[in-house]
């Protein structure tokens, strides 16, 4: 099995759950006491949403190219970004990067399509949602994705300020419920969780569509192309 290199730390609290799901597909996979070479290059998340909000993306990308080739120098063959919303400078970051690269909006499309969806609601950050980076990957694909007409800033906060904060809140639950329900009034036939943190708040056991967290999905990805 390749080494995996996760790139990591936005934040810690999704990473976290990255670690978990690619020992546990790992296992899955393997069986008996087999678990997933990984390592993560953990990263300060505060410098990098600071170029967020300053829309200083180019220095953001290059701050990520570092950390890919510190992975890389230490063996990782396959390279993974725990973060959705740092795709964009996905291109930036890897030049000059030799390693397999899974990008998270892949298998994310790939399990839409195996299950008949093509028009999905997309919840994310700000960005994620605003920018057109991650729907123009999934258009590719022949997706079409919606994005909320309403609380975008609301939706955003609570990624920010609660849950890379490690809190999770039965009012924030009810705000991003009522999002979904509000896609699906729209048409939207699934709904991707397109922030690697709102799987601490929705699930297909309270969602009004179908779920597709891109942070299991991505991390069980990894572990594909790593056994290839």
């Amino acid at each position: 099995m390749k080494t995996i290199g996760l790139i990591g730390g936005m934040s810690w609290e999704s990473t976290a759950h990255y670690y978990r799901v690619l020992n546990q597909e790992t296992a899955r996979l393997r069986g008996g006491l087999h678990s997933a070479p990984v390592l993560i290059d953990s990263v300060d998340f505060a410098p990098i949403a600071e170029m967020q909000s300053a829309g200083k993306w180019d220095d953001a990308g290059d701050a990520l190219k570092l950390s890919a080739k510190r992975l890389v120098g230490a063996g990782s063959e396959i390279l993974g970004l725990a973060t959705n919303t740092m795709h964009v400078v996905a291109d930036r970051m890897l030049d000059g990067i030799n390693a397999t690269f899974v990008h998270i909006a892949d298998p994310t499309a790939d399990a839409l399509l195996a299950d008949g969806y093509t028009k999905v609601g997309l919840l994310g950050t700000r960005f994620t949602m605003e920018m057109s980076f991650y729907r123009d990957r999934l258009s590719a694909r022949g997706l079409e994705s919606l994005i909320p007409e309403v609380d975008r800033t609301n939706l955003n906060g609570i990624i920010y300020d609660e849950l890379c904060r490690g809190i999770v809140r039965e009012e924030s639950r009810r705000i991003y419920i009522d999002a979904i329900s509000r896609l699906a009034a729209r048409g939207a036939e699934a709904v991707i969780l397109g922030c690697t943190e709102i799987g601490m708040l929705i699930d297909d056991a309270v969602s009004p569509l179908p779920v597709f967290d891109t942070t299991d999905l991505h991390a069980k990805a990894l572990v594909a192309a790593a056994l290839q």
